[in-house]
């Protein structure tokens, strides 16, 4: 009987539609896998190519035949973004969505080796895991595409592809363009170095780059006839780091000057400075905003500078739902954590050497963290689409635990068979997660009402980036 099951999630043409409880836990988990050779396939290509936000093409062209091939309809390019798709199998409802990220970091590169290693011309890396998450949410996205056709329980699974989730807000376009309208439920996970389906929420932000203009001339010889943009954007750096003293203890501001000048003896007539601010609440981030806006013209002024902005990107933070949140905890504890192979322990070992002061043990990998509601200071834009759908996610001990997202450290592991175990067990979270949601229809009316409520009356979704378009050339 066991073989018979197993056969039903890939061989389903030729046999009968099977009941819920012919389809076991084990079955399912078994299935996946099955499937763990074309996780790991797709996890290591993404992880080699390395694409920056909205220039993922050989990435998203890799899901999209995946899924392709097994059945799914696809729509490309969706809200005005070339590397964006949604893919789509099932029929009826409910829709439940899983999120899909692939875009890597610039400016920082290492090899899969537990010591530091860059690999020479390479100049971006998937430092926050996202070619796993990519990996691991494709591997569920097909695993409840075989179990809704082994079943015959109506419903649909869509994988929505979700580029520039760094610093570019994809998911903001996708939710400002109504992709969401008519999901149920979205679920999401992440890389990180322990596993967890905590009810952890997330800062807003906003983020600009901010331009100065002056006058050049020569440094030495007529420095009275120039007016430098650098100046400009010195002095706004100089008030803002005065006003880091008077804003909300869990705000965040960090910058980063992308063009100063070239020459020390040519009075620079362009500079600019990208900016990030993060607040829990996005009436936060506005008001903060203000006061940084006000601050870019105060420097403008007092150095004879020019000054505009671009916002680039804004998020909205994690609305969470604890229905949700909790039934994804269990489901995570079914699977359980990470395992190393001797070989897989030595390299752990060896990296955990390089880390500073690590908050984790070696062997909690092997573990599922207690639940609880928190805050995380980080932001992503699926807060956005939290706002648009009861929204739940979990993250996996991809990484060495101790390890911190956008390190050396978490791209080596990323890119090696402790990365993509952890986004294997998250395929399988996810997959057991969405079986539930299917199935329990108490659930869902539970974690609706929730988000209803927490949404609160008369909500009006806003995004913190505005009108704008995508800025497709922004890592250009």
């Amino acid at each position: 009987m066991k073989n018979l099951l197993l056969s039903a999630v890939f061989c389903l043409s030729a046999i009968p539609t099977l009941s819920f409880a012919q389809v076991t836990t084990d079955t399912v988990l078994a299935g996946i896998d099955n499937r763990y050779e074309q996780t790991t396939e797709i996890a290591q290509k993404i992880w080699d190519w390395s694409e920056v936000g909205y220039q993922e093409e050989k990435s998203s062209q890799l899901l999209k035949d995946t899924l392709s091939a097994e059945g799914f309809t696809i729509k490309s390019g969706v809200a005005d973004i070339p590397t964006a798709f949604v893919a789509e199998y099932g029929k009826g409802g409910p829709v439940i969505a899983i999120l899909a990220e692939f875009d890597a970091l610039p400016g920082i590169n290492q090899d899969a080796s537990p010591e530091r290693s860059e690999i020479e011309g390479k100049n971006s890396s998937q430092a926050c895991g996202h070619n796993l998450f990519a990996a691991g949410s494709t591997g569920a996205a097909l695993a409840l595409k075989d179990w809704l056709q082994a079943t015959g329980t109506p419903g649909r699974v869509r994988l929505y592809g979700t580029p520039a989730e760094e610093g570019g807000s994809g998911k903001v376009y996708m939710v400002r363009a109504g992709l969401f309208e008519d999901v149920d439920f979205s679920m999401h996970w992440h890389a990180r170095d322990r596993n967890s389906a905590a009810a952890r929420t997330t800062l807003a932000n906003r983020s600009a780059k901010f331009r100065f203009y002056g006058r050049s001339a020569h440094a030495a010889g007529a420095p009275d006839k120039a007016r430098s943009a650098l100046d400009g954007v010195e002095a706004f750096n100089h008030m803002i780091n005065l006003m880091r003293e008077h804003v909300p203890q869990d705000s965040r501001i960090h910058y980063v000057i992308t063009k100063g000048g070239i020459a020390p003896n040519v009075v620079p007539d362009f500079a600019e400075v990208f900016y990030y601010v993060r607040h829990p609440q996005a009436d936060g981030v506005d008001e903060i905003w203000t006061r940084v806006e006000d601050a870019a013209r105060g420097a403008a002024m007092g150095t004879g500078t020019k000054v505009e902005w671009e916002v680039i990107h804004g998020n909205n933070p994690l609305l969470v739902n604890e229905n949700l949140a909790k039934m994804m905890d269990e489901k995570l504890r079914i699977v359980g954590g990470v395992k190393y192979t001797a070989d897989e322990m030595k390299f752990a070992k060896k990296l955990y050497s390089t880390l500073d002061k690590p908050s984790l043990s070696l062997d909690s990998a092997t573990e599922i963290q207690p639940y609880s509601t928190s805050l995380g200071y980080g932001s992503t834009d699926v807060g956005d689409v939290s706002y648009a759908t009861p929204t739940v996610g979990l993250s996996t001990a991809t990484w060495v635990p101790g390890t911190s997202a956008h390190s050396w450290q978490s791209t080596a592991a990323s890119g090696m068979s402790i990365g993509y175990k952890g986004a294997h067990n998250a395929a399988k979270t996810l997959t057991l997660a969405g079986i539930e949601l299917f199935t329990n229809e108490e659930l869902r009316a539970a974690a609706t009402e929730e988000f209803h409520k927490a949404r609160g009356k008369n909500y009006k979704y806003k995004s913190l980036l505005g009108d704008r378009e995508p800025p497709l050339d922004y890592r250009k």
